[in-house]
């Protein structure tokens, strides 16, 4: 099925013109649960990788720091035992959990994993996206594929949040060669930063930057506008400008600090944003940004990613050389 960004509640460049030349593309993932293969476009699916190409690890063990820990195992159990539980009727007494399922729970808790950080960590798939799906889709010349990992635990040098690798490819290159069958599965892994897989819907939708980031004079004047105390109108930041989700392209949103540089570590180039992770697809019940096509009741956490405390993170790669490093924002 596809999923539709509903209309916006109206034209923010007929009463600011000048937005539009702030404003561009992002196109919105809306990945749902799913079996994708690795000739799709998908989040947390497999990946189309070559037999021969040793599969990358984080040997940055400094860095790893031991919140949420537990196993791919576990995690893939819990959410077993969760998705029974909550598909039948309750229990007895009202418990969501029997008590076999609650004990399992526990033990699965009470893993000590501390030690299994300050080894190197195998990378997790987060998503792999075709050039063909992605109206969005930025790599370099030759390339139709951009694969995005990460390694699954929180990294203090990157205020507590999962280390992101890029990788571009021509899929027509790999796909003359034996193709791995499965990564290795890390012996560790944070509980938020394990990507259900998911196929993708990707829809193309239009931005507007991030108001602090705009020039003073149009900033001012939508901070007034914004300011109306109709609490029924849109308003810029939460209906107008940036769209919520899984998304490739489009701008961040500063919401949880003010904007600061995101420059190239290894030129000091001013950098653009590539790809968004996010915890939901669409921000609570009464959201204008749920897709019309998804049911009222029907949760925004569709790839059982977290990011802080239900936060985004924001992928930003350098437009001089796509060999520099990303860097990332969660926000």
């Amino acid at each position: 099925m596809v999923r539709t960004t509903p209309p916006r509640p109206l034209d923010i460049t007929a009463l600011f013109p000048e937005l539009r030349e702030h404003s561009i593309t992002a196109t919105r993932l809306h990945p749902r649960p799913g079996a994708p293969t690795v000739t799709d476009s998908s989040v947390g699916g497999p990946l189309l990788w070559p037999a021969d190409e040793v599969w990358p690890v984080c040997d940055d063990a400094g860095a790893h720091e031991p919140w949420n820990l537990t196993t791919p195992a576990a995690l893939h159990r819990r959410r077993e035992i969760l998705a029974i539980a909550d598909a039948r009727e309750s229990l007895p007494g009202g418990d969501f959990l029997t008590a076999e399922e609650r004990a399992e729970l526990d033990a699965a808790d009470a893993l000590d994993l501390d030690d299994l950080i300050e080894d190197p960590i195998p990378l997790v798939p987060v998503a792999q996206l075709y050039r063909r799906d992605v109206p969005d889709y930025a790599g370099p010349d030759g390339t139709d594929l951009l694969q995005v990992l990460w390694c699954p635990v929180d990294h203090s040098d990157r205020h507590y949040s999962p280390r992101v690798f890029l990788y571009w490819r021509d899929s027509s290159a790999v796909g003359v060669g034996p193709l791995l069958e499965a990564p290795p599965e890390p012996p560790v892994i944070s509980d938020m930063y394990l990507p259900v897989p998911c196929v993708v819907h990707p829809e193309q939708v239009r931005e507007y930057q991030y108001a602090d980031l705009l020039p003073d004079d149009l900033r001012e004047r939508l901070d007034e506008w914004d300011d109306d105390e109709d609490e029924s109108r849109a308003h810029y930041q939460s209906d107008l400008s940036l769209a919520p989700g899984w998304k490739v392209g489009g701008y961040a949103n500063w919401s949880l600090t003010d904007p600061y540089p995101m420059n190239c570590a290894a030129c000091g180039t001013t950098m653009t944003l590539i790809f968004t992770v996010d915890s939901g697809d669409w921000n609570g019940m009464h959201c204008s940004w749920r897709p019309s096509e998804e049911n009222p009741t029907a949760s925004p956490d569709t790839v059982g990613v977290q990011i802080g405390r239900g936060y985004s993170l924001y992928t930003f790669r350098c437009p001089e050389s796509f060999d520099h490093p990303p860097a990332t924002a969660m926000q």
